[in-house]
């Protein structure tokens, strides 16, 4: 609680500090730059500039906060010309009367006439002319650097929720993705293990690397190619343990350089080609993968045989459809991804632009 109160009040202050430095900055621009005449005698004009300042100020927060905040932005437009006339007025005649009795005694050699403050409010026509271009310069002045200013933090905001909207979307996506390998995995693990196999030992040994990767290695938003090649490898060996020499699988590596790519989405692919194509395939599957990397472009091409029409089972995959989500989110407008379905064969194709 004290932490948010600490946190409201250094708020409160730097808004404080902007506007005096904002009005310190328009003072020093009213002030005539040569205040001193030749006699010694402050020019008169400076005492003008420092009476109309203070219904330069009054006049900004009266329109800001009182005419457009509760008037005109509720669409009141009658009430708003009305007020913003009357108030008009009372300042400028504050304005006068401040010259006429506080700084023309001080700058002016006396004797002099000067005007009662009924005939100050009088002069309407003469406070309109001559005084309200000077107020309202400052006024118009500080209406633009506060909406401004507003604009600029509303944008912020904006930029700040859709970033933490897109980082949520993906940690949603994520969670998704890992318990369903999560599970495959294990269930391999849980055949061997019925079977007393030897190679038991190896397979979790392979997902222990595998785990690493995916719990303390893809909290980034990008992982480096090279580990995401890698954890496809193991992830292969593990699948190899299961299939025996049932299952053709190669894996085709073109990169010419390291990079980086969104983590998990290669493995998601990799993943469903061995549950939707060799899993579904009694005969002899075959699953091919070639990826390539250059300056200009990432491709990741994975093919897999699928079961004839009698033992096929028509599903779309989870992991294509997070995919397709994550790269939207990761990748938008610099990626391309082509899905071919045709009778014996299934391939995915994933292009991502790396400018």
């Amino acid at each position: 609680m004290s932490y948010l109160k600490n946190t409201i009040e250094t708020i409160q202050q730097k808004r404080v500090l902007k506007h005096v430095l904002f009005w310190l900055a328009i003072l020093l621009l009213s002030i005539p730059k040569n205040i001193i005449e030749q006699e010694g005698q402050y020019d008169l004009r400076f005492g003008i500039a420092l009476s109309l300042f203070i219904p330069q100020v009054l006049g900004a927060y009266y329109v800001a906060y009182f005419v457009i905040a509760k008037f005109l932005a509720k669409k009141k437009y009658v009430i708003s010309v009305l007020l913003l006339i009357f108030g008009s007025y009372l300042l400028l005649a504050l304005g006068r009367i401040l010259i006429v009795k506080v700084t023309e005694p001080l700058f002016r050699e006396p004797p002099f006439e000067q005007e009662t403050i009924l005939q100050i409010f009088l002069e309407v026509k003469f406070l309109f002319f001559l005084y309200l271009p000077s107020m309202y310069s400052a006024v118009f002045i500080f209406l633009f650097v506060k909406y401004f200013m507003n604009f600029k933090a509303v944008k912020e905001q904006e930029l700040q929720l859709k970033t933490e909207k897109v980082a949520s979307e993906l940690k949603t996506l994520k969670a998704q993705l890992n318990p369903h390998f999560l599970f495959n995995t294990l269930n391999n693990i849980y055949v061997l293990s019925l079977d007393n196999s030897p190679k038991t030992p190896r397979a979790i040994e392979k997902l222990s690397k595998i785990l690493d990767h995916v719990l303390y290695r893809c909290n980034t938003k990008y992982v480096s190619l090279s580990s995401e090649i890698e954890l496809i490898e193991n992830y292969i060996e593990l699948e190899k343990l299961r299939y025996d020499d049932r299952l053709e699988i190669n894996l085709n590596n073109h990169i010419e350089q390291d990079g980086e790519i969104a983590p998990l989405i290669l493995l998601s692919l990799v993943e469903n080609a061995f549950k939707h194509g060799a899993g579904e395939d009694s005969g002899s599957p075959k699953i091919d993968i070639n990826l390539y990397n250059t300056k200009e472009e990432f491709i990741f091409v994975i093919s897999n045989t699928v079961a004839s029409e009698s033992e096929r089972i028509e599903r779309t995959p989870i992991g294509l459809k997070n995919i397709k989500k994550q790269l939207d989110l990761i990748y938008p407008n610099r990626f391309a991804l082509h899905i071919d379905n045709s009778p014996k064969v299934f391939t995915v194709t994933v292009k991502i632009n790396n400018h």
